[in-house]
């Protein structure tokens, strides 16, 4: 581009009209939204998809899991793509292959066919990084900053948006009317992506790395499998420690893999850049802890009476747990933007990560009463929802524009990981606090749960620290 009038590139750089940039933001949102609120309908049908196909509890958790595993692929390969000339391309095959899977999800098809529309279905998780990539391109700077951390937040509540409702109509009208929620919703996305997304912008190329696409996926098999399979923790430890290490093994191959090839699926030497990787180590460990919470406060609520504790909740009132969720945390990303004007970004993830521990804390003094579940997960909304805001301004800040859905891409398979970790470390405590016999954990093992995570996010206060100490280094020598 350097040989072209400075007009023509301004054009290329910025090439939607302002009537059409306001359509543009709201469709990125609304795609953000949906596709994560689809991802996670898994998570209140699992009861449901057991009892109706007839399958175990545990093979109706890999409706989630697989949704999970298909977008933690997806997304690094869908980054790679949407860095090339053919984003929007790829932006509506994506969603045309969400919406086959919604219709899987919905057809009366056996058990198999369920789990392969709930893989087609989570690969639109990797279009999270995709409109980032389109807000930077096509948006003025600082409206692009504050629209990136918007899609980030939006990303995290749909979750919240997503589980009272399915929860509400399976119970009105069985699994396929809820699943028939998501092949409503991603439809219109289609649409509307068809509708909204512009071309990239011109001089651009994107190869995918196969090889590295197809070590990642079995690394990333094997920490999921891990994640869900919480009985081989505690009846087989040996085994799940050696496919720990075997992943561990794979995920040092793949970045052999990403770090010889001339066209990686992740710029492995970008990510080594110490802001990523801090930003990076933030959102694993972060993530982990977040993930415990939410799975904590909603295991709590669901916990009958006859346990000595809970609140024995339906799962669609259970659901209704995670409106103050989603409702703080839209509120934390719109206040955002305007305080990063003030503080630096990496303060932010520390004084997100700090929220967090405080909603640990509020959720081991506070969960005998219903309000303070409540309150707990509005505390945990809130940073979650500042801290979703704020990490891709530290990423960004050293990331090539034309890399921005790569980079933010492996940050998400990053959280993925820490999500899957958090979940399966909230189930292995609580299961190591369940006595002999009994069919719930102590009321104890929550408390000591709670400390976990608040050392999670101990961690994840000291990293963001560290990250804002070396900001302040290199602005102020």
């Amino acid at each position: 581009m350097t040989g072209q009038p400075v007009g023509r590139v301004a054009a290329k750089a910025f090439p939607v009209a302002r009537s059409e940039a306001r359509l543009l933001v709201p469709a990125l949102m609304f795609i953000a939204l949906v596709v994560a609120a689809v991802a996670s309908l898994g998570a209140p049908l699992i009861t449901s998809v057991a009892t109706s196909f007839h399958v175990s509890l545990g093979s109706a958790q890999w409706t989630l899991t697989v949704a999970l595993l298909s977008g933690a692929v997806a997304t690094p390969v869908l980054g790679r793509l949407g860095a090339g000339p053919h984003r929007r391309a790829t932006i509506l095959a994506t969603l045309a292959v969400v919406v086959a899977g919604s219709a899987l999800t919905v057809l009366p098809l056996p058990f198999t066919w369920l789990l392969a529309g709930r893989a087609a279905q989570g690969v639109g998780l990797g279009l999270t990084a995709l409109m980032m990539g389109v807000a930077r391109d096509h948006l003025p700077e600082e409206r692009s900053a504050a629209v990136i951390a918007l899609i980030s937040v939006v990303s995290i509540i749909g979750a919240g948006v997503g589980y009272p409702l399915a929860a509400l109509l399976a119970e009105l009208g069985g699994v396929r009317t809820a699943y028939g929620l998501g092949l409503v919703v991603t439809a219109a996305a289609l649409v509307t992506a068809w509708r909204s997304m512009p071309e990239a912008p011109e001089g651009r190329s994107a190869h995918v790395d196969v090889a590295g696409a197809v070590v990642l996926a079995a690394a990333l098999l094997l920490v999921l499998f891990l994640a869900g399979e919480r009985n081989l923790w505690s009846r087989h430890l040996a085994v799940a420690a050696g496919l720990a290490v075997v992943a561990v093994v794979l995920f040092c191959v793949w970045a052999v893999i990403e770090l010889r090839s001339t066209t990686p699926l992740v710029d492995v030497r970008a990510v080594r850049h110490p802001a990523v990787a801090g930003a990076n180590l933030a959102m694993f460990v972060g993530g982990i802890g977040m993930y415990l919470l939410l799975t904590l406060i909603t295991r709590y609520a669901q916990t009958p009476h006859g346990a000595g504790y809970g609140f024995g909740l339906t799962t669609f009132v259970a659901g209704l747990v995670l409106i103050p969720f989603s409702v703080l945390g839209s509120v934390a990303g719109k206040l955002t933007p305007r305080v990063r004007k003030q503080i630096a970004d990496p303060l932010l993830l520390a004084g997100s990560a700090v929220v967090v521990g405080g909603g640990f804390a509020l959720f081991a003094a506070a969960r005998s009463d219903l309000a303070g579940l409540f309150a707990a997960m509005g505390v945990l909304g809130f940073g979650v929802g500042g801290f979703s805001a704020a990490m891709p301004g530290v990423i960004l800040a050293v990331t090539p524009k034309s890399e921005t859905s790569s980079a933010m891409s492996f940050n998400y398979v990053v959280r993925s990981v820490g999500y899957s970790l958090g979940s399966a470390i909230g189930g292995l405590t609580l299961a190591a606090g369940t006595g002999p016999g009994h069919l719930f954990p102590d009321d104890s093992a929550y408390t000591t749960a709670a400390l976990v995570g608040i050392g999670a996010m101990a961690i994840t206060t000291l990293t963001s620290l560290a990250l804002a100490r070396r900001r302040s280094s290199e602005t102020n020598p």
